[in-house]
């Protein structure tokens, strides 16, 4: 039995076990690819993905734990809080490697989504969980306060 599901606002649907992890059904079955793969244990955030509007970790979470559920990833991000962080992300020049970005961009979203302007401590507890290599943290934050004035204002 297929598990049905909204993605990025369209139907989707897999036909397949439903154990599977929602990244690689992501990756692999429906070709949306800006979802990366990091450690496969949710411990870096590269996965992050919204379930009903909340940040996931796409790589532990079983497909079919998503049925009749909406989720969105980078490529369906939109609204006030995405347009802003997008803005914020490039105007400061954010990311360097670029491989964590996608989880950073979804978590900052998120926390944007959940509160409208947070402090630094609000932003680095949000933010824990996703690991920069690169150590891009200082900008990160500086953005989510530039996006959050964006919002604002």
């Amino acid at each position: 039995m297929p598990t049905d599901f909204t993605l990025n606002g369209k139907p989707a649907s897999f036909d397949g076990d439903p154990e599977t992890p929602l990244l690689w059904v992501l990756r692999d079955h429906l070709g949306l690819t800006g979802t990366k793969y990091g450690c496969g244990i949710a411990q870096c955030g590269a996965c992050t993905v919204h379930l009903e509007g909340k940040n996931r970790r796409s790589c532990v979470t079983p497909v079919g734990m998503v049925a009749g559920k909406k989720v969105t990833t980078i490529e369906g991000v939109e609204g006030a809080e995405a347009k802003a962080v997008q803005k914020a992300w490039v105007a400061i020049d954010v990311p360097q490697c670029g491989f964590c970005q996608s989880g950073q961009v979804m978590s900052a979203i998120g926390l944007l989504k959940a509160k409208k302007k947070p402090s630094d401590t609000d932003i680095d507890n949000a933010m824990a969980g996703n690991l920069c290599r690169c150590a891009t943290y200082v900008r990160i934050r500086q953005a989510i306060h530039d996006a959050a004035a964006m919002v604002e204002g």
